[in-house]
């Protein structure tokens, strides 16, 4: 029984199911008709379309693989944790996550020189692209003014503030967000001298990047799980509405969730390892995004550039269900399988990192082991008293509300005495 109990667990982690089903015909697989209309378009870009040129036809293949790829996870790939705004969304995110997963281990077995000229092919404009052609951030600090602080809010500080409400918006926890926060900025220091694009000033770093950026869109990602927490959430299906009016809104809320349940991280019963996964999530955060900046830099890519653009964009849709599994997988007992869409991403985080360390070496012959080392001791002591601390901070205020609780039942309970002892008197 237990068993079955933790197998519906895992189950319901990696194939969440749709209820009330209104409109079967979206949620129907159509597989005669995918593969009519699949082999059609095989017909087409094999042997109608202009075939002169060696470079289109080569884009043309990848595309191919790409296209028959998502229609594959599409049929047979599992949902995961998510049904809005539709199963089908979800099951291509992890054929993408799957798809840039082998891309990464293809190329870590390739020499730099032809993973280069495989990006060079992509974008022949790359090939007079040099990194230090990159913005810098940390020139004339001392000069402060309003026109230069402007200057800084471009459409990368528009990108930390939606990337920190994302954030929020998937842990809902101020502490572990403001401790990722505080945590990059000691990251970017360390690592400034191999990184120049990590060279920022002082208030650069700290008022427009933590407090501005990282701490408003914490904010507001925080209020938008408070409004969704508090919402009533009542699915009537379209066939069921009978307005015009009311059926396109309902339509609209199909991009929202279909339910919301609060997130509790640790708790004073939690155990060492549920504490110390906490950690390690915090950690393994820092290592990702620190991929996006070495990947930029090793292979000399500006910010703006759509592979980096599309890297960022895959990445920022895998983590959701990813952070989903593996909360259900360090909180519920009942769950002992990792989720499939966060092993995959595990994949993706340590191929992008194995991939930097074996064509970053001349660019980590300079490092500066003292930096890197001081880096590890403050990621390892800052994530795990962040976390503590947050722990504790719960735990008291579980408590005042629990001892709260107590003392209003028991007010009441004396109420209801001293009424009935009134009414018996008025009786007698």
């Amino acid at each position: 029984m237990v068993v079955q109990k933790k197998e519906n667990v895992f189950n319901t982690l990696n194939e969440c199911e749709v209820e009330d089903i209104t409109l079967e015909f979206f949620y129907k697989p159509h597989t005669i008709t995918l593969l009519i209309l699949s082999i059609a378009g095989v017909i087409f870009m094999s042997f109608i379309r202009d075939d002169k040129s060696i470079d289109n036809n080569i884009c043309a293949g990848i595309w191919c693989v790409i296209f028959f790829l998502l229609l594959v996870s599409l049929l047979a790939f599992p949902n995961g944790p998510f049904i809005r705004p539709h199963p089908a969304v979800w099951r291509m995110v992890f054929g993408l996550s799957v798809l840039y997963s082998l891309t990464l281990l293809f190329l870590l077995f390739q020499k730099y020189e032809t993973i280069k000229g495989m990006i060079t092919w992509l974008d022949p404009n790359l090939k007079d692209f040099r990194i230090d052609m990159d913005k810098e951030y940390g020139v004339n600090c001392s000069d402060i003014s309003i026109e230069k602080f402007w200057a800084h809010l471009d459409v990368f500080a528009a990108g930390h503030f939606f990337g920190w409400v994302s954030k929020a918006i998937l842990v809902r926890h101020y502490g572990i967000l403001w401790s990722m926060s505080m945590m990059w900025e000691f990251t970017e220091v360390m690592f400034s001298h191999l990184l120049p694009n990590f060279k920022e000033c002082w208030w650069d770093a700290w008022i427009l990047d933590v407090l501005l950026c990282n701490g408003f869109g914490i904010w507001v990602g925080m209020k938008i799980c408070k409004m969704l927490e508090m919402r009533d959430y009542n699915w009537p299906g379209i066939k069921d509405i009978d307005t015009t009016k009311g059926k396109i809104k309902r339509a609209a809320l199909q991009f929202t969730p279909v339910s919301w349940t609060p997130v509790r991280w640790l708790d004073p019963n939690s155990s060492y390892m549920r504490f110390f996964s906490v950690c390690q999530m915090v950690i393994m955060w820092q290592v990702s995004e620190l991929n996006t900046f070495f990947l930029k830099h090793i292979f000399e890519m500006p910010p703006s550039h759509p592979i980096v653009v599309g890297r960022l964009f895959i990445l920022s849709i895998v983590v959701a269900p990813s952070t989903r599994q593996y909360y259900t997988y360090v909180t519920d007992p009942n769950c002992k399988r990792l989720g499939t869409q966060c092993w995959v991403y595990a994949v993706i985080m340590v191929t992008e990192s194995l991939l930097c360390i074996k064509n970053g070496k001349e660019l980590f012959q300079q490092t500066e082991i003292i930096n890197i080392s001081v880096w590890l001791m403050i990621m390892l002591f800052f994530s795990v008293v962040s976390v503590l601390g947050f722990w504790q901070a719960d735990w008291l205020t579980g408590k005042k509300i629990d001892s709260a609780v107590v003392q209003n039942t028991t007010l009441k309970d004396n109420n209801l005495g001293e009424d009935y002892t009134s009414n018996k008197s008025k009786t007698n």
